[in-house]
């Protein structure tokens, strides 16, 4: 009797410690691991874990369908793999949804097998826990650390060097003496002899005075003229933006594309600031930095994420609504490259035409530094910039250094056609050069060409 109490105690708590973990392990019958890389591929374009973004958040979704519209992870399985198609089926909690978040479409995944939602929904019910990360190097066990130096020690060795100081000073007074003692009455005479002043030493040298002068004059002069020279020359200029903007992390960690955000600069004279509406074609879904694999020298997330906030606040985005409020606020960038107005200089012209001649003749003059791009030729490595700066000097004598060395693309492929008549005129007219015609040959250093 006493036995079967005992085992009857011990299966009411088992009973009671299943139901009182049940929850937990709903859903539980995939791989969080496997499902944490399923939901970063296909999930979080749209989804977080805990806030909203373009959908719900999903952490413990399993449950809240259950709780709110009574239904369970195969009606979840219909809904991720086609939910157009369990709304058409006028499934009453799935249209409720579509209602809830302002219509939005939401992807169909029929790629997805059961066990990868299996896996997802696993992840989203018990997600792991984030790994600790690394922390700063420290010093290795055992290893003797540099202790603070004593004061007093310190004192002492500074009084000490004061006394050897004034010793030594003293003893040069004492030899000075001793040697103006033992001079002889012709050296005595020849002291009375020297020139005291100024004045006496120019009419004794004047020569060597006037030249002296005349040197200095040319200097300055050539120190005048020099710095007029450089007057607007703004190499490495890299102001302050009022909205933080890394072209490594875009153009170098993501790789994208210049010309996504700079569409004209192929296209049109000039190479424009893109609009917020560029940003938020990205930013709308990535409302933090979650980019742990690169983050700057004295930059933590809790700072792109408030430059993410930036936009959000020049735009209006609502990103809890997930819709605009119509309130926005200008951004006043500070331009870095300006040419001067009598300056003409047309982007596409530079982008299309001599672009593959701009690339080879940049990386046949710097093999060690080559670029694939014909944006760097101009604006320096882009891509590896955090602050973009002036990377060149964009002077006039730059520009026509280039002209003058830049050759002629003959086969350029883009209006190979249009250009035919003018590239075989060159070839005859420049025969000794081998076929090699660099733009100065087509008008490369004519002054209209570039100044107005």
């Amino acid at each position: 009797m006493i036995s079967w109490r005992k085992h009857y105690k011990k299966t009411l708590i088992a009973i009671g410690l299943l139901l009182s973990t049940s929850a937990s392990f709903y859903g539980q019958d995939g791989d969080p691991k496997n499902g944490e890389k399923l939901f970063k591929a296909n999930c979080t374009a749209c989804h977080a874990l805990d806030k909203q973004v373009v959908g719900p958040p999903l952490k413990g979704v399993v449950e809240r369908v259950k709780t709110e519209g009574g239904v369970d992870k195969d009606w979840l399985h219909k809904w991720i793999k086609d939910n157009k198609a369990l709304r058409a089926s006028g499934d009453k909690y799935a249209n409720e949804i579509f209602e809830k978040y302002n219509k939005t479409e939401m992807q169909v995944f029929p790629n997805l097998t059961d066990k990868d939602i299996d896996d997802i929904l696993a992840f989203t019910t018990n997600p792991p826990a984030p790994e600790e990360k690394k922390t700063e190097a420290t010093p290795a066990a055992g290893a003797d650390t540099a202790a603070p130096a004593d004061k007093s020690t310190t004192n002492i060795v500074i009084i000490s060097l004061l006394a050897i100081a004034g010793l030594l000073v003293w003893i040069l007074v004492k030899l000075r003496q001793l040697v103006k003692l033992g001079q002889s009455e012709e050296l005595t005479g020849l002291n009375e002899t020297r020139v005291r002043s100024f004045k006496e030493m120019y009419e004794k040298f004047h020569y060597v005075g006037k030249g002296l002068i005349a040197i200095l004059a040319i200097l300055a002069a050539y120190g005048v003229w020099n710095w007029l020279m450089w007057i607007g020359v703004y190499k490495g200029y890299k102001p302050e933006q009022p909205i933080y903007f890394s072209h490594k992390i875009h153009a170098g960690e993501q790789k994208i594309d210049c010309q996504l955000c700079h569409s004209s600069a192929k296209y049109g004279k000039v190479s424009e600031i893109p609009s917020m509406n560029v940003c938020m074609n990205c930013h709308r879904t990535i409302s933090e930095y979650n980019a742990d694999h690169y983050m700057e020298p004295g930059k933590d997330k809790a700072f792109y994420d408030g430059e993410i906030q930036k936009i959000y606040a020049a735009t209006g985005w609502d990103p809890a609504k997930q819709q605009y409020t119509g309130k926005t606020q200008p951004v006043e960038w500070t331009r870095i490259h300006n040419m001067p107005d009598f300056v003409y200089f047309n982007h596409s012209q530079h982008v299309i035409a001599g672009e593959q001649a701009i690339i080879n003749s940049f990386n046949k003059k710097n093999p060690n530094n080559k670029i694939d791009v014909v944006c760097k030729a101009c604006h320096g490595k882009i891509d590896t910039m955090n602050v973009v700066q002036m990377a060149n000097d964009f002077t006039m004598g730059w520009c026509i250094e280039c002209h003058r060395t830049t050759e002629v693309d003959m086969n350029n492929g883009y209006n190979k056609e249009y250009f035919k008549n003018l590239h075989d005129k060159l070839k005859k007219q420049y025969p000794q050069d081998g076929g090699k015609i660099t733009v100065d040959a087509i008008g490369g250093l004519e002054c209209g060409k570039c100044h107005y």
